[in-house]
């Protein structure tokens, strides 16, 4: 088969600052490609709509590396969870654990949401411009999941330096100190909630049993801890960054939400389809022998199915590479698709909607501080944000002071 060299030749676009190019060239050629990353990862990458939407529902891709006779750091340090399990103990998990992660639970969380908000945007205010990452995405998101998840206000530094060396590929050995370290602070969480439970999530999960008297394994409690902790943050971090990133950079789609805030709900979905949270689904690994979207794929390799390029896919998407805020979004993959769509989709949803609106409520004529070409894109391909978004507002105050 032919290696398509990722970062090299016709195909030499920047993956970190705009990968949507690259990708727009893959799907010129077809939907599935064997490629080399520039770090020299080899893999499937799968960029078409149709086929990454079949690939994320196929039971042949499995994600629990132990099937292929390997396993993950998550699943040696911490223990099975719903990223590294497929059916049946992914659905004893999921199952677990919608008993108490529910609709009802994250709607409860709204008003206190809009009250993080509130203060954030305070202090924002006053200092007069801001990062938007490190002074309000970032605190927001992980106040609200460790809230949820009763995480004392203490140790949700701890917790950030610990993700940011799990997610970001910057060295095995500090990928292995952090996944020990979380995994003592996780256990030691688990011990403690056990033994005062409060009426946050991971105490509920703790009490939750299903109808057979099954429950949760002191294992498998750290390890959702962690998937919740992990995954609950970086996700909204980057939506809301990405979100103002975004509508600043088109100032007519801008224009037309500050005309009307009742657009934000679309406006949402639209960034999950433009420029999502999530560059690729993690890693999935044939089960067999299989053919997807005309190539033949040999039993135990790696399959990236890579949501960005689908959700820009002309074959499903009218004009995909213009964002419109007033675009009917529906059957984008920004959360993924089939069992594994993503368990906190409602709550990065409701964080979204109501930070962007308050954000332009308070400030409507917020744009970049620096240039665009030096803001620094997170590495990798499974998150898709900036490190950090250096904004201010030109006229000097807030919307409600004038």
């Amino acid at each position: 088969m032919d290696t398509v060299r990722l970062g090299a030749g016709e195909l030499s676009g920047d993956l970190l600052k705009d990968p949507h190019e690259v990708y727009a060239r893959l799907r010129e050629r077809g939907p599935v490609h064997w490629v080399r990353l520039p770090d020299g990862q080899e893999m499937w990458l799968v960029v078409g709509y149709e086929v990454a939407r079949a690939a994320l529902a196929d039971a042949r891709l499995s994600k629990d590396l132990t099937k292929i006779g390997a396993s993950s750091f998550d699943q040696e340090f911490l223990g099975p969870h719903l990223l590294v399990s497929d059916p049946p103990q992914h659905t004893r998990l999921r199952r677990l654990v919608s008993k108490e992660f529910t609709p009802r639970r994250v709607e409860a969380m709204a008003d206190g949401v809009r009250r993080q908000v509130a203060v954030l945007l305070d202090d924002v205010q006053a200092a007069g411009r801001a990062d938007l990452v490190e002074d309000f995405a970032f605190p927001l998101s992980i106040g609200v999941i460790c809230e949820l998840l009763g995480v004392p206000a203490m140790d949700r530094e701890s917790f950030r330096s610990w993700s940011n060396a799990i997610n970001a590929p910057i060295g095995l050995a500090a990928k292995v100190d952090a996944f020990g370290q979380l995994k003592e602070y996780l256990g030691e969480l688990v011990a403690a909630k056990r033994a005062e439970p409060g009426d946050d999530l991971l105490s509920a999960l703790i009490r939750t049993t299903d109808e057979d008297s099954d429950r949760l394994t002191g294992a498998e409690l750290r390890s959702m801890a962690y998937l919740l902790l992990s995954a609950g943050h970086e996700t909204t971090v980057n939506l809301i960054s990405n979100a103002v990133l975004t509508l600043i950079r088109h100032p007519d789609q801008l224009a037309a939400l500050l005309a009307d805030l009742s657009l934000v709900d679309g406006a949402v979905e639209e960034v999950l389809r433009f420029e999502g949270p999530i560059e690729s689904a993690t890693f999935r690994f044939a089960l067999e022998r299989m053919e997807i979207g005309g190539v033949t794929i040999e039993t135990g390799d790696p399959v990236l199915v890579v949501l960005a390029a689908a959700n820009r896919d002309e074959t499903r998407f009218s004009a995909p590479e213009r964002f419109v805020v007033r675009r009917d979004g529906g059957g984008h993959l920004g959360f993924g698709h089939g069992v594994h769509y993503c368990l906190g989709a409602p709550l990065a949803r409701m964080e979204g909607r109501i930070a962007i609106r308050a954000l332009l409520e308070r400030f409507p004529s917020i744009t970049l501080d620096v240039p665009f070409d030096e803001l620094s894109w997170l590495p990798g391909t499974l998150l898709r944000g900036v490190r950090s978004l250096p904004v201010c507002w030109p006229d000097g105050v807030a919307k409600e002071e004038l």
